[in-house]
């Protein structure tokens, strides 16, 4: 999910943000590639990546001793197993490497190749990933505030290529609602959201999370709210964290800033489309900004987006999930104490005005 912060260092190893992230060494990364590709197998290069805040993300360029380029891939490792998590965050590595193989039925869409998937205790213990490196930076790299006198990144293509593409992801249609893997699921979206919502919820518990209402009072307004959840009818394949960290872009031949690619697809789920309209504005209300560019690209693929009232309520649904899962999983990344107050209570603000507006 979302970050606040960044802990990974240049090189050497990285300086984990959260107690999620495990601590690699040299000898790791060799260990883990010669369990995926073979014994002639060699880390040439690595280098720790910013910006995530579970898993340990890697830059590898990896040899097997031939003359030649490497082979640059991303390597991400799953916690440590004694580390406890979130309950829909059990095997979120199998998760991505599903999610992108997936997604590659829309064949437009910009998504790393899977190379190899590790579950081996003797290995690691814990999952590990290595994917294709895909071209281009995080989002922000390009949209942060410019220096003095330097003209702002137009990201506006880059955002309508998004739109278009989440629009073909939304094709794909998944077996049932939910999650996959053992995880939370069930044959209607009204059954499967809340008991993603319940879950969450005892998650929170469990972990002392003090939220702006109870528990049964949010689960009571989720139920309230239930028959809206009955329109969706097919389980469309959602990204989920879609938020502008997860979305690689670089300059085309023209200067213009262009979608290189999606990644971080492992918190993907089936259900309403509307779920990935919520982190491409996060913080933000997108039914009251029809001239989006990511809604102007999405309708070029989809049809015309109506925000009608049931679309609203079910756009505040969202959110709500979306800012209880940031809630309930800051102690389990160490985001605790003073240090972390500032984040919470801007997080419980954002969650205390979608209660209110579903309540009204």
């Amino acid at each position: 999910m979302v970050p606040f912060v960044s802990g990974a260092a240049a090189g050497g190893e990285a300086e984990p943000i959260s107690p999620t992230q495990r601590r690699l060494t040299s000898a790791d990364l060799h260990r883990l590639a010669v369990a995926s590709f073979g014994a002639g197998t060699r880390v040439r290069e690595c280098q720790p990546l910013p910006g995530g805040g579970f898993a340990a993300v890697w830059s590898v360029t990896l040899d097997d001793g031939r003359a030649g380029p490497g082979r640059e891939m991303v390597l991400k490792t799953a916690p440590p197993a004694t580390v406890p998590l979130l309950s829909y965050e059990r095997g979120l590595l199998a998760a991505e490497a599903r999610y992108y193989r997936t997604a590659a039925q829309a064949a437009t869409v910009p998504l790393p190749l899977v190379h190899h998937h590790g579950a081996d205790p003797a290995v690691l213990d814990g999952e590990w990933l290595f994917t294709e490196r895909l071209p281009g930076r995080p989002l922000p790299d390009w949209t942060a505030a410019p220096e003095a006198g330097a003209a702002p990144v137009d990201d506006h293509p880059v955002r309508h290529a998004l739109g278009e593409a989440v629009a073909s992801l939304h094709r794909v249609t998944g077996p049932t609602f939910g999650y996959d893997g053992g995880r939370v699921a069930a044959p209607t979206w009204r059954g499967a959201f809340t008991a993603i919502i319940d879950e969450l919820l005892d998650d929170a518990g469990a972990w002392r999370v003090t939220l702006p209402a109870t528990a049964p009072e949010i689960r009571a307004l989720v139920r309230r709210h239930a028959a809206l959840l009955d329109l969706v009818a097919r389980p469309a394949l959602l990204h989920y964290d879609l938020w502008d960290g997860n979305v690689l872009a670089s300059p085309g031949d023209d200067g213009q800033l262009r979608l290189r690619g999606l990644v971080d697809g492992e918190r993907y789920l089936y259900g309403d489309p509307l779920v990935d309209f919520v982190s491409v504005a996060l913080f933000r209300r997108i039914e009251d900004e029809p001239d989006h560019p990511f809604v102007q690209g999405y309708a070029a693929v989809h049809g015309p987006v109506s925000f009608d009232r049931s679309v609203r309520r079910r756009l505040m649904l969202y959110r709500l999930h979306l800012y209880l899962l940031m809630v309930a999983e800051m102690p389990s990344r160490g985001m605790v104490g003073d240090r972390w107050r500032r984040r919470r209570e801007f997080l419980i603000e954002q969650l205390r005005q979608q209660l209110a507006g579903l309540t009204a």
